[in-house]
């Protein structure tokens, strides 16, 4: 739980300041020997997964009177009753379809999962019913979702909350399940949802970049910051202006490098857009477009996040990371349509429309990480309504300089159950990007297919030679969760780049440019 304290002093509210949050850390016992109701009756709860249909797995402890509960239940796929005995302790179950793919089995175990966590479980027994081949992805899922509901997002509120205990899993199978990777994945999760839900004006830009800091103190980071005036002097125009319009001079660029300490370790960029509020700066957005914009971060959370994620699991990467953090706001700075300014890279940019911030502030991040030369360059970005459009909130869209990685950025998808869907890049979209008194127009004035432009735009400040991963966040929240995660703010694609970048990096690494 995330508390912050306001207090008085010389008659002036003092500014609050954040505290990284405790992520969870689920202890996990592997147990070789088949479970029997004595067994289990004495854990607080059981998550029973079963792959196939109608609860009749005749090893099972309780099968005749799950059979019975299946037989009323009718076309229900998830079955709660209370295990007989002094403990009296929770017992669910859920059917995992035999041909479920990653996101299909990890909605029914967080189903399942929320239940248990929110009967105050803290001592969980797994059990799993399935082929081998099933089997690994079942008690990971298991692990997963348990972890991602343990943990409480942030409240401010005057009743203090009593602190969430951590939760021990026995896992009760044949052979040991590796989960050093899966658990890490959803502790990155769970920090990347924290920083989305916090409060504008506690995770405002310095708040954001203490919390950096702490971080990077915390896992032996090397953590720069890279101020306005700093930015202004070396020419990042596109960041700057966009910055240009804060109350303060608070914006800047967070830097963050880990060594894995590994041979033979890949170097990669990862750079995230953290627009910590966006009102959308000269051209205003309405109420209800404004309301949210506190997650406008989200792409610099699942940066850092994924991150954390890769260093827990000791992925052989040497990594960067890049958060752009600013807000965008109105005012008698606040850059404006027909501005032209001059992006680090040396391009011009024509500016449109001042709420296409994002990609203004990315230009120049993407330019700064490009400078380190890393094998492969991967953002992330709340960048367009044009992606919700396109795929709704229960995709992201991904895009590349490399259109041959297609295939395998929505695998990467499928197999971390956190579906992306590739567009394209480049070639003719360019031309609609072509400025009348600039390089590059920020984006058209008017017409379809913004995310597809958006990253067009992105793309001429890579250099073609370094490999580049774009995503566009549309999942980035999803009314009552989406796959493992449980609260709108989903947390979507800290996993999946985990996963992309520790599966197929060589692949990333080595595609060839486009013709």
């Amino acid at each position: 739980m995330s508390r912050v304290c306001l207090f008085l002093k010389d008659d002036k509210l003092t500014t609050p300041t954040l505290k990284l949050p405790e992520l969870p850390t689920p202890s996990i016992t592997s147990r070789r020997t088949p479970p029997d109701e004595a067994t289990l009756s004495r854990f607080d709860a059981v998550l029973m997964l079963q792959s196939g249909k109608t609860f009749q797995g005749t090893q099972l402890p309780y099968a005749s009177t799950l059979a019975t509960l299946a037989e009323r239940a009718g076309n229900q796929h998830l079955l709660t009753m209370t295990m007989p005995g002094k403990q009296a302790g929770l017992l669910v179950v859920a059917e995992i379809a035999k041909d479920a793919d990653r996101f299909g089995v990890e909605t029914a175990c967080r189903q399942a999962a929320t239940k248990i966590i929110a009967s105050g479980a803290t001592r969980i027994a797994v059990v799993v019913d399935a082929t081998n081949d099933a089997y690994a992805t079942l008690v990971n899922a298991a692990a997963v979702t348990l972890t991602m509901a343990s943990f409480s997002m942030p409240r401010w509120t005057q009743k203090r909350t009593p602190k969430a205990k951590p939760i021990k899993l026995t896992v009760f199978e044949p052979k040991k399940t590796p989960l050093t990777a899966a658990i890490a994945g959803a502790r990155g999760n769970c920090l990347a949802r924290w920083l989305g839900a916090a409060p504008p004006n506690l995770l405002d830009a310095k708040g954001y970049r203490d919390v950096a800091a702490q971080l990077a103190k915390k896992h032996q980071w090397k953590y720069q910051f890279h101020p306005f005036s700093k930015l202004k002097r070396m020419g990042a125009g596109a960041f700057v202006a966009v910055a240009q319009g804060n109350e303060n001079n608070d914006a800047g660029i967070v830097q963050l490098t880990h060594k894995s300490g590994k041979k033979g370790s890949k170097h990669i960029a990862l750079v995230g857009k953290g627009i910590i509020f966006d009102t959308g700066g000269t051209n205003l957005k309405p109420h209800g477009g404004m309301l949210n914009m506190h997650i406008d971060m989200g792409g610099s959370a699942v940066a850092l996040a994924t991150l954390l994620t890769l260093a827990e699991a000791g992925a052989p990467l040497d990594i960067d990371v890049w958060l752009a953090i600013t807000e965008n706001r109105t005012g008698p700075e606040a850059f404006k349509p027909q501005d032209v300014v001059t992006s680090l890279s040396g391009k011009t940019i024509q500016t449109i429309h001042t709420d296409a911030e994002g990609r203004m502030v990315l230009a120049d991040t993407l330019t700064l990480a490009s400078r380190r030369k890393p094998s492969l360059i991967m953002d992330f970005a709340t960048l367009t309504g044009a992606c919700v459009t396109a795929v709704t909130t229960h995709y992201s869209g991904v895009f590349s300089n490399r259109a041959s990685l297609h295939p395998t950025l929505k695998r990467a998808g499928v197999e971390s159950g956190e579906r992306v869907w590739p567009f394209p890049t480049g070639g003719d979209f360019l031309d609609m990007l072509k400025g009348e008194t600039a390089d590059l127009l920020q984006c058209p004035v008017a017409g379809a297919g913004d995310h597809i432009l958006a990253a067009t735009f992105l793309r001429q400040f890579v250099p073609e030679t370094i490999p580049w991963v774009h995503v566009d966040l549309s999942s980035c929240e999803n009314k009552g969760g989406l796959g493992a995660a449980g609260t709108t703010i989903t947390g979507f694609g800290v996993r999946y780049a985990a996963h992309l970048l520790t599966e197929h990096a060589t692949t990333l690494i080595k595609a060839k440019r486009d013709r």
